[in-house]
C-alpha cells in the first residue's frame, strides 16, 4: 500500500506542477478580463486552463509527450533539459513529484488501508501547491485556502482528524489570530506585515488540525521564517524591504503540526 500511495503522489506531483505554474496565470488573466469588462473593453482571449494547452516549452513550444513526462524519470532522462531545444528544465518539477511522493507515502505508512489516508492526502498535495505558489508570486489563491478549509471541517464531521468542535473553533480562531497580529501592525507602523492569503491558510490549518494545534504551527512557522529571513539578509544579500512569503513556513509549521504535534503537546504540557 505504502508503494502504491508513493506511486499516486509522484503522479499528483506532477500534476501540481501544472498547478504551480498555470493557476497564478489563469487568475491573471481572469484579473485582466474582469477589468476590460468594467472598461467596456471586449475581451477575446485564447483557452488557457489546467488542461488547456497542453504543456510545452516555454522556450521552443515543442510538446511534452507522454514519455517526457514520466515522474522524475523523464528529468533524469533527458539530464534536465529539453529534447528540442536543449533548454533547461527546472529542477523543481523533480523536487516536487519527489515531495508529494514522500508525503504521501508517509501518510499510507501512518494511517495505513483507512479513510483517513487519502484525506491527509489531499491536505498534503493542496499545502504542496499552496506554498510553491506562494514562493514564486506571493500570492495564497482563495481557489485553494478556501476549499480547503470547508474539506477540513468536512473531514472532521464525524471526527476524521480531530473533534468537530475543536476544528471549527480551529477555523476561527487560526484567521483571528493573524488577522490581529496583521492590524496591529498595521496600526503602530502604517504598513502591511502579511496577506489575507496567510489568515486563509492558517484557518484552513485550524479546521484540519484543531485549535491546539496552532500555537506549535505559529512558532515552527515564526522561526524557520525568521532565521531563513536573517540567513538572506546575510548571506545572500536580500532586500529587507522586500517581502518574504509567510505562506511556505506556515506549510512547514502545519506539516509538523501533523506529524509531531501531539508529541509537542504532550511535551509542552509536560
Amino acid at each position: 500500500m505504502i508503494f502504491v500511495a508513493v506511486i499516486l503522489g509522484l503522479l499528483v506531483g506532477s500534476f501540481l506542477n501544472v498547478v504551480i505554474h498555470r493557476l497564478p496565470i489563469m487568475l491573471e488573466r481572469e484579473w485582466r478580463e474582469q477589468c476590460a469588462w468594467l472598461d467596456g473593453e471586449a475581451t477575446a482571449s485564447t483557452p488557457y486552463s489546467l488542461a488547456v494547452p497542453r504543456s510545452a516549452c516555454p522556450r521552443c513550444g515543442h510538446q511534452i509527450t507522454w514519455y517526457e513526462n514520466i515522474p522524475i524519470v523523464s528529468w533524469l532522462f533527458l539530464r534536465g533539459r529539453c529534447s528540442a531545444c536543449g533548454a533547461s528544465i527546472s529542477l523543481r518539477y523533480p523536487v516536487v513529484e519527489a515531495l508529494t511522493g514522500v508525503l504521501f507515502g508517509y501518510a499510507a505508512w501512518r494511517w495505513g488501508a483507512t479513510w483517513t489516508t487519502p484525506e491527509v492526502g489531499l491536505l498534503l498535495a493542496c499545502l504542496t501547491a499552496l506554498a510553491f505558489i506562494d514562493i514564486d508570486t506571493r500570492l495564497l489563491p482563495d481557489n485553494l485556502t478556501l476549499p480547503l478549509a470547508w474539506c477540513g471541517l468536512l473531514v472532521n464531521l464525524n471526527g476524521g482528524l480531530v473533534p468537530l468542535p475543536e476544528a471549527v473553533i480551529g477555523a476561527v480562531a487560526g484567521y483571528l489570530s493573524l488577522w490581529t497580529v496583521y492590524h496591529l501592525f498595521k496600526l503602530f507602523t502604517g504598513k502591511e506585515g502579511m496577506g489575507f492569503g496567510d489568515f486563509k491558510l492558517l484557518a484552513a490549518l485550524g479546521a484540519w488540525l484543531g485549535w491546539k494545534m496552532l500555537l506549535p504551527i505559529l512558532l515552527a512557522a515564526s522561526l524557520s521564517g525568521a532565521v531563513v529571513g536573517i540567513g538572506l539578509i546575510l548571506f545572500a544579500g536580500h532586500d529587507r524591504a522586500k517581502p518574504i512569503p509567510f505562506g511556505p513556513w506556515l506549510v512547514l509549521g502545519g506539516l509538523i503540526a501533523l506529524v509531531w504535534g501531539d508529541e509537542l503537546l504532550r511535551l509542552w504540557l509536560g
